[in-house]
């Protein structure tokens, strides 16, 4: 069983009030009448053995992490053995060593210059699963349709949806396609009918059946001032939705408006025979393998898989829309791609003070780089761009996000090291 340590001073129904927060989980579980302890169950998506336990003192703060020394900004040609000694100790005895079974992809592009490379298990052409990165992929399919006049932004998604699956609100807003692309709508992170058959593939049987059900009790009404809130909910929905409007399934529409004019052979929610046999084995943080994901009615939000390759297309088209070959934009739907890669990084809504979101990109107000991250059962991923600076950055990793954030650590470190500043540590 996990165990989660409350201090003293904290109430134990602390962890209720945590589930209705932002998380939208839910604790089910006994109370023994002492009240120092809990037992029972954390859902959150995947169910989870989860107890508590009242301690008569505060728990220390974990220690920050460390940083490597700055050095002057690392050419991409010399990049990788600056990583090679950065990655020294991960290798020997961290997230990358022996008998872990991890391995990380990582590739770099900067001023038209691109390096793959991989550590640990993994190999340059390996496919991952690329989790919420997929939502990235989902704005520009709606950047798509809308330059192609088949959607607006401000279309309501129940407009998209088979007749009578919910009610128009009685009063006020309802939620559109922009506000489920730009994490405003309202909804949770989590449906809270998702009960999944098998624990190890949570999203496989949340079939549009139940995906409908949940919204003719919730509702599509857009709360007033609604605030930035992540949902796999929402995107999902949107893919679900866009999929209705063309008739064909969030696969085949990505193929259709990106990956096929893009020519990413090794990108899609299904494994081609070529991509089955180089799909790396995922593992979970504490490094046992892991069940691949399927994802259903909720594809749009992270059923994606990839190669580091096929990543770094991607996001030279992100960085260049305005210089795609002439066979992208010679197809039919390749020509509508440079003005709907420009409408997917135009900011839409304020994430913080510091960041705001495009369509599913959330952007550093401070130095103009676009980002997502993304992770499965046994997968975690990072991918970011600047088109000022002309360099994108892609970590693809066959271990799931775990305590130290490891992948999204090595893409800040990559970019510390091209240009020239302190670097977390990652070392163990």
């Amino acid at each position: 069983m996990k165990r989660l340590v409350l201090a003293a001073a904290a109430p134990l129904a602390l962890l209720a009030a945590y589930a209705g927060g932002a998380v939208h989980g839910k604790w089910s579980g006994t109370v023994p009448g002492d009240g120092n302890t809990l037992t029972g169950i954390w859902t959150q998506g995947a169910p989870l053995a989860l107890g508590l336990q009242r301690v008569a003192t505060a728990v220390t703060e974990p220690k920050t992490d460390t940083a490597d020394p700055q050095m002057p900004p690392v050419p991409l040609a010399d990049l990788k053995p600056v990583l090679d000694h950065d990655l020294a100790a991960a290798l020997q005895a961290g997230a990358l060593a022996p008998g872990t079974g991890a391995g990380i992809t990582i590739g770099v592009e900067q001023n038209g210059q691109r390096r793959v490379f991989s550590y640990g298990v993994a190999n340059a052409d390996s496919v991952f699963e690329i989790g919420s990165i997929t939502k990235t992929f989902t704005g520009l399919i709606l950047a798509q349709l809308t330059v192609q006049g088949v959607v607006q932004l401000d279309t309501p998604v129940r407009e998209l949806l088979p007749p009578g699956t919910v009610d128009k609100p009685a009063s006020g807003a309802e939620i559109r396609l922009l506000d489920l692309s730009d994490q405003h709508s309202g909804l949770p992170r989590l449906p809270d009918n998702l009960a999944p058959a098998d624990p190890s593939n949570p999203y496989a049987d949340y079939d549009v059946k139940r995906l409908y059900a949940y919204l003719a009790q919730h509702g599509v009404a857009l709360p007033t001032d609604a605030a930035f809130g992540y949902s796999n909910l929402g995107v999902g929905l949107l893919g679900q939705a866009l999929a209705n409007k063309t008739g064909l399934s969030y696969a085949a529409l990505l193929q259709r408006e990106v990956t096929g004019p893009l020519g990413l052979a090794d990108t899609g929610v299904l494994l081609s025979s070529a991509m089955q046999a180089r799909f790396i084995t995922g593992h979970d943080p504490e490094h046992r393998p892991a069940h691949a994901w399927d994802l259903d009615a909720l594809a749009g939000a992270g059923a994606i898989r990839s190669t580091a390759a096929d990543m770094l297309n991607y996001l030279d088209a992100q960085l260049h829309p305005d210089r795609l070959s002439a066979t992208v934009l010679a197809q039919a739907n390749g020509k509508t791609l440079p003005a709907a890669i420009a409408m997917s990084q135009v900011p839409r809504a304020e994430v913080s003070k510091t960041s705001h979101i495009a369509l599913n990109w959330l952007r550093v107000d401070a130095t103009g780089t676009y980002w997502h991250n993304g992770g499965t059962g046994g997968y975690s991923s990072f991918a970011s761009f600047n088109p000022a600076q002309d360099v994108a950055i892609v970590v693809l990793s066959n271990t799931a996000v775990g305590p130290s954030g490891f992948t999204d650590k090595l893409g800040a470190h990559i970019s510390q090291r091209l240009n020239g500043k302190e670097a977390v540590s990652l070392a163990p």
